[in-house]
């Protein structure tokens, strides 16, 4: 314990001068962080094991940018690592450290170690790119993989044998690394510290004084390992030590470094190299037997040793992306525990494994159908884990595609669009980017970005048709469908919404909306109310189509809607002027041919088309052999001679029919008076009988004539007889008086009987036409007509006829219409 405590002390005091002068420069260099900014790039350096939340630098000043664009441009780190270790705080602009960062968890034994990441703002876009060195603060103490390490060595080993010590392993690098190694006290080994090609320090014991077995056959021994670091820190192995029996000659390597090469992804067993050692000694202790030292990293894992052969395979995966050369050291050993060591340096060449990788730092969609040619939709980063040309990646978007791909910063492409878009035309891409490498052969890797175009409102609706024709008939019901409109939009949600407007018109002196209504939604036309062809023929209106863009887009649309005229209308007579209570006669004489013409029939149908088309037909006559209508002109014309036998008094009906479906028909009744003066056909005409309801009338005024009459006249007898009465009486007592006896006679007494004639005088005249062979009877009321009109129930007087005016004054039209 004493000799342990010595050397302790004897090592504080060596090195404390020189590492107090140490701890001043690493205090400098962990307070000191450089800040680099050269092209959109910072750098920053941090010691590793700073505490969560620590700041590592100020973003916003370093870049030169203000909190608000930070905020505004969605300001994000963006890493391909799995683990985030730093944080951006956009309402300060400071990055802090977000995880707990282990250098050498991170890197390892690599310097200088660091790590980078991205800053994306967007509106508009923008790339920085922030590397942080992580400097080492020693947090390992150096550590031997096996607690003791146990040597059996001849006595007769001779003075200057080496023996090589197990290297102890510190994660720390530069200063804070394994620094040297320290042998316990003894009288029989001292320490060789020697250093690897990468810098890495090994230790060896030589024998400085030969062993004597017999007075001192064990020996232990502690082999201290001490770092540079502040504060210093340490680790012990211990070390037993077997003194053999003689063995005079130890192994012997044919080189001092053996050098091989393999390739990456080699599969098992490869073969590597084969070392080779030779020991003079004969017999059992001639036998070497070979041994990896010191595998460290899980080496173990990828080569061994044959131990009789020397022969180096490989046992696991060999990947040059990992590592680029593996160092091993190779110990051969006789039986009598002599060994001698060489080292191992095998190379890795890289061959094209590693397709490159695609990532997607930012990607827009929907992009609106007006953006800009040239338009930023998205930033794709690209590696290649592999080295030289097979490391070179290209990228290119795959098919015929509107879109190219451009290269900005290393590693990073951006996506644009190349030419202005129509979502009308192509409304989603699928687009394919390609990475290929320039390795032998080529790897590739494919990503496919489903880019999807907004729609804006850039079509007004469309009509298929310019102008639109409907027909309706006249007499319809209010609110039956007349005709659909349909407009398309090739937009699409509320662009595409159609809506159909009735535009502000006037048809005569009405608005067009008092006719006709249209469904906003569905573009269907309703008539409001019951057309009427011979009021109305067509209507002409316009159509507005108006989509629910903003603004919106409209289209016109002529419509015309013609009514169709139906048969609703019958014929209606203007010849012969039927009157209400008396005949008109027309005349034929007797000396009439055949075809004479007796009269027309007028009539008119205020349809149109074939539903006005008039046929005239003779429904009922007194005689059928003596008349016919003409079907198309109405004439009435004899067909014979007309004969005495022939009756004066001839009533014909004619039926006047329309040619619509149904058809409608009117009647009319003309009389016929055969005769050739005018009192014959007046006396055979007082003798006509009455229709019925004529008659009913006529019996129930005469009855009731006759009872007013014979009321009067008892009334009358009484008063005549009491006034007689009366004056008997008063002429008895005239008589028998002296006053003389005056006649009285009333004021215009005068004898009032007739002698049956005509009190007045009527003039009428007969009018004879010698071409038309036509005759009219009028009535001379006033002695300038010339159709002579008369009452049916007339006795021979004509005063009669005037007296009785009042009742004959109910219609009793011979006009039927059906």
């Amino acid at each position: 314990m004493m000799a342990d405590q010595g050397c302790f002390t004897y090592i504080s005091a060596r090195w404390r001068l020189f590492y107090g002068f140490r701890r001043q420069i690493g205090l400098l260099v962990l307070l000191l962080h450089v800040v680099n900014m050269v092209g959109g790039q910072i750098r920053y350096s941090i010691p590793e094991e700073m505490k969560k939340g620590s700041v590592i630098g100020n973003v916003a000043q370093d870049l030169g940018l203000d909190l608000r664009r930070l905020r505004s441009g969605r300001a994000r780190i963006v890493t391909g690592e799995s683990i985030q270790y730093t944080e951006l705080k956009t309402d300060k602009g400071i990055l802090v450290v977000k995880e707990r960062i282990d250098r050498e968890q991170l890197c390892g034994d690599v310097t200088p170690c660091s790590f980078s990441f991205e800053v994306i703002l967007e509106n508009p876009m923008e790339l920085h790119q922030i590397t942080v060195e992580i400097t080492d603060i020693n947090d390992h103490s150096p550590s031997f993989k096996r607690d003791r390490m146990q040597f059996e060595i001849s006595e007769s080993a001779n003075t200057g044998a080496r023996f090589p010590l197990t290297s102890a392993e510190d994660p720390d690098v530069g200063l804070n690394g394994l620094r040297e190694y320290f042998l316990s006290e003894n009288d029989n080994f001292v320490l060789k510290q020697n250093s690897n090609a990468d810098g890495k320090k090994y230790a060896e014991m030589v024998l400085q004084k030969p062993l004597d077995r017999e007075t001192n056959p064990h020996l232990s021994l502690k082999l201290i390992a001490v770092d540079g670091g502040t504060p210093q820190r340490s680790g012990t192995v211990n070390i037993d030590i077997t003194v053999l029996d003689i063995n005079d000659n130890a192994p012997v390597f044919s080189q001092s470094m053996y050098k091989a090469t393999v390739m990456e992804n080699s599969p098992r067993d490869t073969y590597v190299t084969t070392v080779n050692a030779s020991d003079a000694d004969s017999g059992s202790n001639s036998v070497v037997t070979y041994y990896f030292s010191d595998l460290s990293g899980g080496l173990g894992n990828l080569f061994t040793v044959n131990d009789k052969s020397g022969i180096i395979l490989i046992t696991g995966s060999i990947d040059y992306e990992k590592d680029k050369k593996y160092e091993l050291r190779i110990e051969a050993k006789d039986q009598g525990g002599l060994t001698d060591s060489s080292k191992v340096v095998i190379e890795v060449i890289d061959v094209n494994d590693n397709a490159p990788t695609l990532s997607v730092m930012s990607f827009t969609s929907p992009v609106s159908e007006d953006s800009p040619a040239g338009t930023t939709i998205g930033i794709i980063n690209v590696k290649d884990l592999d080295s030289g040309e097979n490391g070179q990646v290209n990228c290119r978007i795959e098919e015929n595609a509107p879109f190219k791909i451009k290269s900005n910063l290393r590693n990073y492409y951006t996506l644009v669009t190349d030419t202005v878009l129509d979502r009308e035309r192509v409304s989603e891409y699928n687009i394919t980017v390609v990475a290929t490498d320039a390795g032998m052969p080529p790897l590739s890797t494919k990503k496919t970005f489903h880019l999807k175009v907004s729609d804006v409102n850039d079509n007004a609706p469309v009509f298929p048709q310019s102008v639109y024709n409907a027909f309706i008939s006249e007499n319809n019901s209010p609110g039956v469908s007349v005709v659909t409109l349909r407009a398309k939009d090739p937009d699409e949600n509320q662009n595409a919404r159609i809506s159909y407007i009735l535009e502000d018109a006037n048809i005569g002196a009405s608005p067009v909306s008092e006719y006709v209504s249209i469904n906003a939604e569905s573009g269907v036309i309703h008539a409001v109310r019951s057309f009427d062809y011979e009021q109305i023929k067509q209507l002409v209106f316009v159509v507005k189509a108006q989509d629910g863009g903003s603004p919106p887009l409209s289209s016109n649309v002529s419509v015309k809607i013609m009514i169709q005229d139906q048969n609703d209308n019958p014929p209606q007579v203007l010849y012969p002027v039927q009157t209400g209570g008396s005949v008109v006669a027309e005349m034929v004489p007797r000396s009439a041919d055949v075809g004479y013409l007796v009269t027309k029939v007028v009539a008119v149908d205020v349809d149109s088309g074939q539903n006005a088309w008039l046929s005239y037909k003779l429904q009922k006559a007194t005689d059928r052999a003596l008349f016919e209508v003409g079907l198309q002109n109405g004439e009435i014309r004899t067909i014979r001679q007309v004969t005495d036998k022939d009756a004066v008094k001839q009533r014909l009906t004619v039926l006047v029919e329309d040619n619509g479906q149904p058809s409608r028909s009117a009647t009319v009744v003309v009389n016929v008076a055969v005769a050739d003066s005018f009192p014959e056909v007046l006396s055979e005409f007082t003798d006509f009988p009455h229709d019925k309801e004529y008659n009913d009338n006529l019996t129930f005024y005469l009855v009731l004539a006759l009872a007013v009459v014979s009321f009067l006249f008892i009334t009358c007898l009484v008063v005549i007889i009491s006034v007689k009465i009366y004056r008997w009486r008063q002429s008895r007592v005239l008589y028998h008086s002296s006053l003389p006896v005056i006649p009285y006679y009333p004021p215009r007494y005068s004898d009032t009987l007739g002698t049956g004639t005509l009190p007045h005088v009527y003039n009428y005249e007969v009018c004879r036409t010698t071409d038309s062979r036509r005759s009219d009877c009028k009535f001379g009321g006033a002695g300038s007509q010339n159709v002579l009109i008369m009452d049916p129930s007339s006795t021979g007087t004509m005063q009669r006829i005037q007296s009785e005016k009042s009742i004959l004054d109910e219609p009793d039209s011979p006009l039927e219409v059906s």
